[in-house]
């Protein structure tokens, strides 16, 4: 390279020519510009789109946010051959030829009002059965597999009967898939299904595997879906039970969820915990004869449902629920709701709480808007109470003018104007009047009555049959009765001196009442818990013991012959 460099007129690094080359004189045409070295490709002009062809409204992409409001009424507002968008007393639902039921996007959280008007333009969520579309492209290329599949075709037996003329002739045909929309016959019934009922070895053995198991059906705010049906029995393929677990606003009404899954799927619920659900098949339940569905490709938009908040609800005017709203920013909340909780025990906790106050608030702070607002629909429908407000994300609700106690002695409600929601006592109808206390009692619960029923026949509690009493009569009263309880806690008679000196006294024997089972008449409220008397006092007899002497001194000696 050292030589090649010591050249003369030898450069390594020479650069372009600063002057173009001349031209070649041998051309005609030395003025025309040369032409490009690579011919400028001629494209065809695009196609004019047809204006006969309507675009197919599946394809059309609707916004969330925007405006499309469309007042329906009952009956189909959309129909496509057999296939139809329907308006009925379960909301929106799709019709589909040969289906077993009107499908809908969601079984179990679908408002039980009738919407007004629709989000988006009414189409069905499902596949349609042919897409025309212009061609966009060549057939993709097929691989060596699908190559060597179509050179041998298989073919199956034919399970029809044989056609008539043909004597012992083989009849074959092609395999081919289920078609959508088409569902196989249920030649057996869900009793038939489900054959014996599981007994509690068998229900133990099925749910035990699954206690500490993951593999679960999530069911959220939506509830019970369309598309959750095809994933049960996808669980079912595996094992003969499913587990459910729920979360959010369908626990409020575990009962309705329940149904729903029994009635959509044919299982059988053999076990619930909290917001668990255990789903059996079924003894004699097939994978290859379930019922399938098809599927739903996207969410639909929900439609318009009437507001569940009026400025003035019934039993109310104007005037009064402003009032009531004014009352609930000062009412502390009987709770706070967690987002994606578990709220079954909401509605007797709202029950309990319409027994103190006509007005009732829930903390829901941290929950999405539209979650708490479903809360306070199922609370409508459920307790039964009137809604007055979702603000500051808390729930307000009113019991209503025809609210029933749930206890039998309960008084009656008092008019909406007479009662201060923020005391325990009463108010005139001017509420510049001083306030009257309420003399009325009213009964807690039956087992609360039986248990003071019990102290007072056990001489344990004392009824005063005076109210109005100074505080000197009433403590006469509590001594009285402090020295009459402590003589009653012996089982034997008690000597009680009455005179001064000492000299003479007098014996008064206090005998224990026989006490009844005071619960004989409040059987549908035990909830199960037996309420049995002391076993000590079988040890002893009253009579038998001496003056002087502790009942445990007889319990002692009754041990010590055994």
């Amino acid at each position: 390279m050292a030589i090649v460099a010591s050249l003369p007129g030898f450069n390594l690094f020479s650069s372009l020519p600063s002057n173009p080359p001349p031209n070649d004189p041998n051309s005609s045409t030395t003025s025309a510009s040369p032409s490009p070295p690579i011919p400028i490709p001629k494209y065809p002009p695009p196609l004019k789109k047809s204006q006969n062809a309507a675009p197919n409204p599946a394809l059309k992409t609707v916004h969330r946010r925007t405006k499309y409001y469309k007042p329906v009424r009952d009956g189909v507002i959309s129909s496509d051959g057999d296939r139809a968008v329907v308006i009925g007393e379960n909301g929106v639902s799709y019709l589909l030829p040969g289906a077993p039921f009107e499908f809908q996007y969601s079984y179990s959280e679908t408002p039980k009002v009738k919407p007004l008007a629709i989000r988006e333009p009414a189409f069905l969520p499902f596949a349609p059965p042919t897409m025309p579309r212009p061609w966009t492209g060549k057939a993709p290329l097929k691989s060596a597999k699908e190559k060597k599949l179509k050179r041998k075709v298989p073919l199956l037996d034919s399970f029809g009967p044989m056609a008539p003329g043909t004597s012992g002739v083989k009849e074959v045909v092609m395999a081919r898939p289920v078609e959508l929309g088409k569902y196989p016959k249920q030649e057996k019934t869900r009793e038939e299904i489900l054959g014996e009922p599981l007994k509690k070895w068998e229900i133990k053995m099925l749910i035990q595997p699954q206690l500490s198991d993951n593999r679960q059906v999530n069911l959220g705010r939506d509830g019970l879906t369309h598309n959750m049906l095809d994933l049960i029995h996808s669980h079912w393929k595996r094992r003969p039970v499913c587990k459910v677990k729920c979360k959010g606003v369908p626990t409020v009404d575990m009962d309705n969820v329940c149904r729903h899954i029994e009635e959509r799927t044919k299982g059988k619920i053999i076990h619930r915990v909290g917001g668990v659900v255990y789903l059996f098949r079924g003894r004699n339940y097939s994978y290859k004869d379930r019922p399938q569905y098809p599927l739903m490709l996207w969410k639909p938009a929900a439609p318009v449902y009437p507001k569940l908040i009026q400025e003035a609800p019934e039993g109310l005017t104007k005037d009064q629920a402003d009032e009531f709203r004014k009352k609930g920013k000062r009412l502390l909340p009987i709770c706070k709701l967690a987002k994606n909780g578990v709220y079954i025990t909401l509605v007797r906790d709202v029950r309990h709480a319409f027994e103190g106050s006509p007005l009732v608030k829930i903390d829901c702070r941290g929950m999405h808007a539209s979650d708490y607002k479903k809360l306070g629909a199922k609370l409508k429908e459920l307790v039964p109470c009137v809604l007055l407000s979702f603000d500051d994300e808390h729930i307000l609700m009113w019991r209503g003018p025809n609210w029933i106690s749930m206890h039998q002695a309960a008084p009656s409600p008092s008019d909406t104007a007479d009662f201060d929601i923020l005391s325990s006592t009463g108010r005139g109808k001017d509420y510049d009047e001083p306030c009257k206390p309420d003399t009325k009692t009213a009964m807690t619960s039956p087992k609360m009555m039986s248990l003071w029923k019990r102290s007072i026949d056990s001489n344990k509690a004392l009824l005063l049959d005076e109210l109005d009493l100074d505080p000197d009569a009433l403590l006469k009263k509590v001594e009285e009765f402090e020295g009459v309880s402590q003589a009653t806690e012996h089982s034997y008679p008690a000597l009680i001196v009455s005179s001064e000196d000492g000299t003479s006294s007098s014996v008064q024997v206090f005998e224990e009442v026989p006490q009844s089972d005071p619960y004989s008449e409040y059987d549908d409220y035990s909830d199960n818990y037996d309420y049995e008397s002391d076993d000590d006092d079988a040890f002893y007899d009253s009579d038998s013991i001496p003056l002087g002497s502790l009942p445990v001194d007889v319990i002692v000696e009754e041990l010590d012959h055994d």
